[in-house]
């Protein structure tokens, strides 16, 4: 027979549906929107409701992009370095708004470009034009491949990690990666042509395109994954600083460098959907859950703002650091 204290416990963590006893899960922690900024090589942890920083934690030089993982309960941040090339991630916890360790890529530099995918975390090493996996739980570097193409900057990587996008700036080129299991016992590797420096890259939900930015011609460029082929260019009147995919696929948006304004385009029919100016130059970009809103980090004034894309209206800001950036959120 269960005791008072097991029976509290029971109703609590399990729940039962029978006494119509809602389930109460303790797995996912709280809302927060992280955002590194790069000037001060610290991040602030901010309630994404409030727009109100509720911790801060110092990280390494130059950090330029974070996610998180699964759980909400810790970010990765990639430390790119400044002058000096950096060479290590920060692994922060949370809640504890605490650094819990640094970890430190040896001959892999520049660090950028990031994504968790099964908890791995895949990254560009720009220097060594090179992507890379690390793997959390046993903290090891265990899988590396070159790209052999210059500036190897952002990463989009499909949710089965069997495929891979680079952008390479100084190459004018998307590398393209096929691989047939994890890690790899062969793999293909396809250098498709683009257009004048890319940089940004967003690969859509369903595998299917990926969208880059091209910073020298200010449009951006749709490549088709089957053929592994340029489709198109969009021009958008300015340079896509970066290029990303709403949750449900429908809708990408690009924020614009020169003219301060984020574009939201169609997926299926290629046009324009809305055009919103801010107060300041739009960097990263992180949405809710239903793609609804948008966290756009920004600078000149240096800020974060949340933005309702279906109004356009301006919700939230808060002022987080100097030269905020990378921006990742959970729980919303």
């Amino acid at each position: 027979m269960l005791r008072i204290g097991q029976l509290i416990t029971f109703f609590l963590v399990v729940g039962v549906v029978g006494f119509g006893v809602r389930e109460v899960s303790y797995a996912q922690a709280r809302p927060a929107l992280i955002v590194l900024n790069k000037a001060d090589n610290d991040l602030a942890i901010v309630d994404p409701e409030t727009m109100k920083i509720t911790g801060r934690v110092a990280v390494g030089d130059g950090p330029h992009e974070v996610v998180i993982s699964a759980d909400g309960k810790t970010a990765f941040v990639a430390n790119y370095g400044a002058q000096t090339p950096g060479n290590t991630f920060s692994i922060i916890d949370i809640a504890a708004a605490k650094e819990l360790r640094r970890v430190d890529l040896g001959p892999l530099l520049r660090p950028h470009g990031i994504q968790l995918i099964s908890g791995k975390l895949y990254f560009t090493a720009e220097v060594n034009r090179a992507i890379a996996r690390y793997n959390p739980d046993t903290d090891k570097v265990d899988w590396i491949m070159g790209t052999g193409q210059n500036v190897s900057h952002m990463i989009a990587g499909s949710s089965d990690q069997k495929s891979f996008y680079t952008a390479n700036i100084g190459s004018d080129t998307v590398t393209m990666f096929r691989l047939q299991n994890i890690p790899p016992a062969s793999s293909t590797i396809t250098q498709i042509p683009v257009g004048k420096q890319p940089e940004a890259i967003d690969l859509s939900p369903d595998g299917k395109e990926v969208w880059v930015g091209l910073n020298a011609e200010n449009a951006v460029e749709i490549i088709d994954t089957a053929s592994a082929k340029s489709v198109m260019k969009l021009p958008l009147g300015g340079r896509p600083y970066r290029v990303r995919f709403t949750p449900d696929g429908k809708t990408v948006l690009n924020t614009i460098f020169q003219t301060k304004e984020i574009v939201l385009i169609d997926v299926v029919s290629r046009k324009e959907t809305r055009r919103i100016k801010l107060e300041s130059t739009p960097f990263g970009v992180a949405f809710s859950k239903d793609g609804k809103t948008a966290f756009i980090t920004a600078a000149q004034p240096d800020v974060v703002l949340r933005v309702d894309l279906e109004t356009g209206e301006i919700t939230g800001r808060v002022e987080t650091g100097r030269s905020p950036d990378g921006v990742a959120i959970t729980g919303i």
